[in-house]
């Protein structure tokens, strides 16, 4: 496993990381020891930081639960990454985050349900946040339990520019996660540059784009869990998962569906210059010791390039050897 220095916040992260999002039942059911297991193999493997958030799981907050359980005797082996500011949200029942006080409940919170007495990166959640007000009842909130030791540093998960500067207005945003991948390179244009220009550290989630980058799924393929079902849910949503499905079926002419696609994928990833950490989702011991395989090696800029030829729905000039 590689590891590098993550942006400004002091510390060194293996290239992967664990997401956990996939250990709570939003993505089919998996028993509790699996999951366990599974956040156990991937530290063996050399994975060093785990992502999660207050609202994973069915019901909310059984991601993190099951995470803290895992990390029970060896909490400091690790970098804990998780997110408050989605509460409630499939519920229709959303914590309002209107106080400095609301950010410390559902830090707390969090704190409660990972069984432990810190967090080493929260993020805000709400990734169309464009309040200014609200942007900084959240940094207050931070700011505050940083100084109590309650969390090391922070960030927020948005894939828009203008939210991230927000956030950042001040100067002391130094994570954000981010959706990146060969399927999703649109942070290429402005955000990841933006990212560097400031130091800012990437965590970049949905790195096999849900799954699809493992090249195991066609058009008849039909999924039934609760995040990807969402892809059905109108035609326009539809022609999109049959545009990256295209995409897909271009790519296996260069790379075997599988674990090979698998990693070419996070490496692509990875290897941006800006050094982001790949967090890929695992719902068993042998996915995360694939996942953290591609950690091990970076892609040259040429590589990357000739992966990227085979996303653009037209015959690749160049072959990938």
């Amino acid at each position: 496993m590689l590891y590098h220095d993550f942006g400004q916040t002091g510390f060194k992260t293996s290239a992967i990381g664990l997401g956990t999002w996939n250990i709570g039942n939003q993505w089919g059911p998996i028993e509790e020891d699996q999951a366990i297991a599974t956040v156990r193999r991937a530290i063996d493997e050399g994975i060093n930081l785990l992502d999660t958030a207050e609202s994973y799981g069915i019901p909310a907050g059984l991601s993190e639960e099951r995470l803290g359980k895992a990390l029970v005797g060896i909490r400091d082996k690790v970098l804990v990454t998780t997110k408050i500011g989605r509460w409630g949200r499939r519920t229709g029942q959303m914590v309002p985050m209107t106080t400095t006080d609301m950010v410390r409940l559902c830090v707390h919170a969090s704190l409660y349900r990972l069984k432990t007495g810190y967090v080493d990166i929260m993020l805000c959640h709400e990734g169309k946040l464009d309040d200014p007000q609200m942007a900084d009842t959240y940094l207050d909130g931070f700011d505050l339990l940083q100084q109590q030791g309650l969390i090391r540093t922070y960030g927020i998960s948005t894939d828009r520019l203008a939210v991230l500067k927000l956030f950042n207005s001040r100067g002391t945003c130094r994570v954000v996660e981010t959706d990146y991948s060969l399927l999703n390179r649109s942070a290429d244009k402005a955000f990841l540059p933006y990212c560097q220009e400031h130091g800012i550290a990437v965590l970049a989630r949905g790195p096999l784009h849900k799954g699809l980058l493992s090249g195991k799924y066609s058009a008849q393929t039909v999924f039934t869990d609760t995040v990807r079902s969402e892809w059905y849910k109108n035609e326009k949503s539809k022609a999109k998962l049959a545009r990256k499905l295209e995409k897909v079926e271009k790519l296996k002419t260069a790379v075997s569906p599988g674990a090979d696609m698998v990693k070419a994928a996070l490496r692509f990833v990875i290897s941006h210059p800006i050094a982001p950490v790949a967090i890929a989702g695992a719902k068993s011991p042998e996915q995360v010791v694939i996942n953290a395989d591609a950690g091990a090696q970076l892609l040259s800029a040429d590589e990357r390039g000739h992966l990227i030829q085979f996303t653009k729905l037209k015959d690749p000039a160049l072959a990938i050897t």
